[in-house]
């Protein structure tokens, strides 16, 4: 029998989050590992990394969230009767609004994948902070590999069909 294939590719698009840096994420606390950034379509998958105290702005959902909790614990302020722990997957829908914090008497890091559809709008109180989707994530992750003359990690995008290769 005939295989037929649709998408013609030479490899499977797979990465590995141990042979991946980390960079910065959206605050003091917080570490992303890029996996799979999609400007055009708004999608975005990272694996987090948040210290004991981390706080993220709060922030309102454009589109849906699917957030896989791989270690640790932490919740949203607004939830605090919903604490999210290993194992832990949790769906947000799109209209969604909240605060993700670790607390400060964690014993360890609060770890995960997080799947991602459109943007995070962030506010600092009541006031807009700024927009956070997958371009912006795309072009802090390499504005600081660049500035730190690291390599640039092989995560998927559309855009970088030689993705493993590509060193710019």
């Amino acid at each position: 029998m005939t295989q037929l294939t649709i998408t013609e590719q030479d490899e499977l698009l797979s990465v590995n989050i141990h042979d991946m840096p980390t960079v910065p994420g959206g605050a003091p606390g917080a570490q992303i590992i890029p996996l799979f950034l999609d400007r055009e379509n708004g999608t975005w998958v990272l694996y987090g990394r948040f210290a004991p105290g981390t706080r993220l702005p709060k922030h309102f959902h454009t589109g849906t969230v699917h957030f896989f909790t791989t270690k640790g614990r932490w919740n949203y302020v607004e939830y605090p009767q919903n604490p999210q722990t290993a194992g832990s997957y949790l769906y947000e829908p799109a209209g969604s609004i909240h605060t993700f914090a670790v607390p400060d008497d964690a014993t360890e890091a609060a770890e995960g994948f997080m799947v991602v559809h459109g943007a995070n709008i962030n506010f600092e109180g009541d006031q807009f902070l700024n927009i956070r989707d997958a371009g912006a994530i795309e072009d802090g992750v390499l504005a600081y590999l660049r500035s730190n003359q690291l390599p640039i990690p092989p995560y998927i995008s559309p855009r970088r069909a030689d993705f493993k290769s590509r060193q710019d």
